[in-house]
């Protein structure tokens, strides 16, 4: 190992999940599962792979509201649906994207989708919340849904595999959604004995989450379905090698060093703009949305 890797912190196994309404069965990895220095991710929710049975009413979580940050649903297993108070809606299936700008303010409701609740089956999803700079944070409310077919890909030599560029850039190939910060954010689709190289800057907050498979990273550090790989703000250059077919959620940004205030689903810089998101809420000026 020379001295420009990237070296993993830590491997860390899920923490014991917890039900998001009666729809999302989540491991939160951080910020409360472990204290992780990840901004400008500030939430990483996985809902591990589970099988749901076949329901008449979907199960989900009803509206509630955000602010200044966004939410991230990449869809695994499974179909979710999503209506919010700007008048977006859509519905994400397997290898789809959400990217939900909350800033100013936004209503929403998650919950899933009308045929895949009534047939049941495997269910497996990720969701982030990414922070905003407080310049952005009440910028106007924006959605962008992004179809497994419209994500950026890049073909990994050696057929080790295929690497989906949602978010930021690799080795050429832009990523799809727009961010208000520099991030990257890949679905790494390895094969068996196949090898992908990452480089990030040094003080890019790095991890990998891995979906499926197991894999080998620096030729040293192993990490199977459902653990996360932490890594250390040092050095520059990732190996990864699948020992199995693997997927793999590759996540990496320049930190956002400002202060943070958080409570419940706001996310803001001080207290007192807490309080006001709290105000506005009760104002009625997120906007409404019927349950």
């Amino acid at each position: 190992m020379n001295e420009n890797t990237k070296q993993v912190s830590a491997v860390l196994n899920p923490p014991a999940p917890h039900m998001v309404g009666d729809g999302f069965r989540v491991h939160n990895f951080f910020p409360n599962g472990y204290k992780l220095k990840m901004s400008p991710f500030f939430l990483l929710d996985y809902n591990s792979k589970i099988q749901f049975s076949a329901r008449n009413e979907p199960r989900g979580v009803g509206v509630h509201p955000h602010r200044g940050f966004e939410t991230v649903t990449i869809a695994y297993h499974g179909a979710v649906a999503h209506h919010d108070s700007a008048g977006n809606s859509g519905v994400i299936y397997p290898g789809d994207v959400q990217w939900m700008t909350a800033a100013s303010g936004i209503l929403h409701k998650e919950y899933h989708e009308e045929a895949f609740s009534k047939k049941g089956g495997a269910f497996q999803m990720v969701q982030l919340w990414v922070n905003l700079p407080a310049k952005d944070k009440m910028t106007k409310p924006k959605y962008q849904a992004i179809s497994h077919a419209a994500i950026a890909k890049h073909q990994l030599p050696d057929d080790a595999g295929l690497l989906e560029v949602i978010a930021g850039e690799y080795q050429g190939t832009k990523g799809t959604a727009s961010t208000f910060t520099p991030i990257h954010v890949y679905n790494l689709r390895l094969n068996k004995d196949g090898k992908a190289n990452f480089n990030f800057p040094v003080d890019f907050n790095t991890a990998f989450m891995v979906i499926e498979g197991e894999i080998k990273v620096n030729n040293t550090d192993i990490a199977k379905a459902d653990q996360l790989v932490h890594f250390k703000n040092e050095g520059t250059t990732i190996i990864v090698e699948g020992l199995q077919n693997s997927v793999v959620l590759v996540l990496s940004g320049a930190p956002i060093n400002e202060p943070i205030a958080q409570y419940g689903p706001f996310l803001m810089n001080r207290p007192e703009e807490i309080q006001e998101a709290i105000a506005d809420y009760n104002q009625g000026k997120f906007g409404y949305l019927e349950e």
